[in-house]
């Protein structure tokens, strides 16, 4: 067995981030590791340390992957989803961040049901001042759910919210975008999944604003660049 100063003189530079990220996760803060543009062996140094959690904006990107790594993986899909993609991930998907519309759930039901699964997924709130970014209104959210029609979805389980704060400097506007999407996800907990144990999860915060995120309540930090470095879009599947 190693001694601990052999062992870190082996560690890669992307282990060697990750295992400094986790020592900063709060119990109950999960890390996903977004692996999105980088290649396989690069995710391959990053299970080696125990991960298992990735997160992919690309559907055939991920599922590229996800046929020559490790089963056991955990895949998340963080990016906007388009309804006529939900089939080629429904049979491996661990889950979907990105749901932003009743149709898009009503997709992910229809898949989930013909690959005999069920699909955790979160619904992606627009709490930024970004019009770019996608996701439910505060108002769309409530009146969604108020309609009720995701009760009836076998294949489905809305596990919490997903959310994305403003790309900016100003860290004042950063937390209270997040402090927005925390408060909803209060609201949404104890209005409509009270009796759900396993609607707990509030994802957002990223590589540079993550610290902030945790702040306010998140439970799954998407890091990317911290761990991997910057994107190269050279190769993009």
């Amino acid at each position: 067995m190693l001694c601990k100063t052999a062992y870190d003189e082996k560690m890669t530079d992307i282990q060697r981030a990750i295992e400094e990220i986790r020592a900063e996760l709060p119990e109950g803060t999960s890390l996903i590791a977004v692996s999105k543009t980088h290649p396989a062996s690069y995710i391959l140094e990053a299970y080696e340390t125990g991960q298992r959690d990735f997160g992919e904006n690309k559907v055939q990107e991920m599922t590229a992957k996800a046929a020559e790594l490790p089963k056991d993986i955990r895949w998340h899909q963080i990016g906007h989803l388009q309804t006529n993609k939900v089939k080629y991930i429904a049979p491996y998907v661990y889950m979907i961040h990105s749901i932003d519309s009743q149709k898009l759930l009503e997709t992910v039901e229809k898949e989930a049901a013909k690959a005999d699964r069920v699909i955790r997924c979160l619904l992606q709130v627009h709490v930024a001042q970004e019009e770019t970014k996608f996701g439910f209104s505060a108002d769309e959210l409530m009146a969604t759910l108020e309609a009720g029609a995701w009760r009836n979805l076998n294949h489905v389980e809305i596990c919490g919210l997903m959310a994305m704060a403003t790309n900016t400097d100003d860290d004042d506007e950063v937390e209270a975008e997040f402090e927005k999407a925390h408060n909803l996800f209060r609201q949404v907990k104890e209005k409509y999944f009270a009796q759900s144990e396993n609607f707990r999860v509030l994802s957002m915060g990223m590589s540079g604003d993550y610290d902030l995120a945790i702040r306010h309540g998140s439970t799954y930090v998407r890091i990317g660049s911290k761990i991997f470095g910057q994107r190269d879009y050279s190769n993009r599947i």
